[in-house]
Formats: C-alpha cells, sequence, structure tokens
C-alpha cells in the first residue's frame, strides 16, 4: 500500500480502512490531505483487491474537524473557486465509487469533516459525535458539496437550519434526522460495526452493489432519469456471470461465490 503523510491505510480481507491522522489539527483536511484522500480513491477505484472502503478519524476526539482554517484564511476570490471545485471533486469520486465506502464519525465531524461524511454512501457515528457545517461563523459556507449533499440527506428546511446558524447536533440527534444510519457507544464498536455492514455488503454480487450505488445516485442527478437507469441496469446485470451463479446457487440451495464478472 501506499505510504501517505496524513493517512493510514490498512487493507485486510477486500477492506480498506482509512484512517485521516492529523492529531495536532483534529485532523482538518488541508490541501496535502486532500490530496492523499484523491490518490487513495483512485487505488479504491483501479485496485481489484480493494472492496470496499471505512474512513474513520485519527484518536478519540475527531473523526475530521473541518478544513484547515489557516489554509482557509489565505483564500481569495480568484483562487477560491477553484479550492472549493477540487474538493467537490474529490468528495464527487467517494460518492460516484461503484465500491461502498462507509463513514465511521467518531468525536467533530465539522465543516469539510461533515461534507467528507455526507460524500460517503453510508455513515455510522460513535456516541460522542458532533457533525455541524459553522461555515458561516467564517463569513463563508459550505464549498465541497455540503450546501447540496445535507439538503438532500435531511431535507430543505433542516439543512437550512443547520448551515443558516452555524450549530452542532449530537450523534443521536444526527440519527434522529436520518444524517447517520447507526449510533454505537465506543470508537471500537463504531469500527466493528462498520466492518460489519461492510462484510455483508462486500458477500454480495459487487456488480449488482455498484449498480445500486449508481441508481440511487441517479435519483438526486437532474441529467438521469432514474428509473432508466435502474431498467439498464437491471438488464445489465442479467448478462453477468454473477447472476448466473446467484440464481444457480439459490435454486441448488447453497451460498454463492461471486467474482464480480
Amino acid at each position: 500500500m501506499t505510504l501517505y503523510n496524513n493517512l493510514k491505510t490498512e487493507l485486510l480481507e477486500g477492506i480498506l480502512t482509512v484512517t485521516i491522522s492529523r492529531p495536532a489539527s483534529l485532523n482538518a483536511l488541508n490541501i496535502e490531505t486532500m490530496s492523499e484522500l484523491k490518490a487513495v480513491m483512485e487505488d479504491v477505484y483501479n485496485n481489484k483487491d480493494i472492496q470496499g472502503a471505512i474512513f474513520i478519524g485519527d484518536g478519540e476526539k475527531a473523526f475530521v474537524a473541518g478544513a484547515d482554517i489557516t489554509e482557509i484564511a489565505d483564500l481569495n476570490e480568484l483562487n477560491a473557486r477553484k479550492f472549493a471545485e477540487n474538493g467537490q471533486e474529490v468528495f464527487s469520486m467517494i460518492e460516484e465509487s461503484e465500491k461502498p465506502v462507509i463513514a465511521a464519525v467518531n468525536g467533530f465531524a465539522l465543516g469539510g469533516g461533515c461534507e467528507l461524511a455526507m460524500s460517503c454512501h453510508i455513515r455510522i457515528a460513535s456516541s460522542n459525535a458532533k457533525f455541524g457545517l459553522p461555515e458561516v461563523s467564517l463569513g463563508i459556507l459550505p464549498g465541497f458539496g455540503g450546501t447540496q449533499r445535507l439538503t438532500q440527506l435531511v431535507g430543505k428546511g433542516k439543512a437550512l437550519e443547520l448551515m443558516a446558524t452555524g450549530d452542532m447536533i449530537t450523534a443521536d440527534q444526527a440519527h434522529s434526522i436520518r444524517l447517520v444510519n447507526h449510533v454505537t457507544q465506543t470508537r471500537e464498536e463504531l469500527l466493528i460495526l462498520a466492518n460489519t455492514i461492510m462484510s455483508k455488503i462486500t458477500a454480495k454480487a459487487p456488480l449488482a452493489v455498484g449498480m445500486v450505488i449508481n441508481c440511487v445516485n441517479a435519483f438526486f442527478s437532474p441529467e438521469e432519469n432514474g428509473y432508466q437507469t435502474e431498467a439498464n441496469s437491471f438488464s445489465h446485470c442479467t448478462k453477468t456471470e454473477d447472476f448466473k451463479e446467484g440464481t444457480t446457487a439459490f435454486l441448488e440451495k447453497r451460498k454463492p461465490e461471486f467474482k464480480g464478472e
């Protein structure tokens, strides 16, 4: 595996665990870390040994406390657009990955950290997690896709309230508004649950899982007819070896052995 300055990676039984590790700054996302996240996602896309990825923050205090304010403070009208577009590109790579990505949120997930979590397909949190998009307190707004994804996930009214007030919410509150799927008590339990969910997913037909992700994403795309995407994907699945294996295994009352073909 590639060595990174701000990320720790471990690949075990097809599951890549990516730990964002800048503990001195509560794992804040600087430009270098964003570049490393992009490189990790390129590996997820291209490495056949990786079946899915889990993102988690180093330590107990933070998943990602936000973008690095020391870098944001230097932005101006000329470079801010590129800064936002670069962040959107990286997080879109996560959202559009046909391999599942889970955010295991421990501690603070604020600003860019909340946006990172929202770009993942599934979010789970430990009980000490705190979510928020407080950018208006700095005189800016979420720029890595947060205004769009939070609205998709929790609805217009709640999204506007959270972003316009900059309020933080607890893990239980995030669960109540469906921002996260599950809440655990500890970071250790969080990782166990993340791996349990991922193992269930990766045991299924990977091509079909990828198409499920594409179809769900199509619901939010103004350029796609989600029903047509679903019908096309359903048709494509019937051409795969995994479809033959799945149906044969069912009829033979045995566990299928999918190969992603």
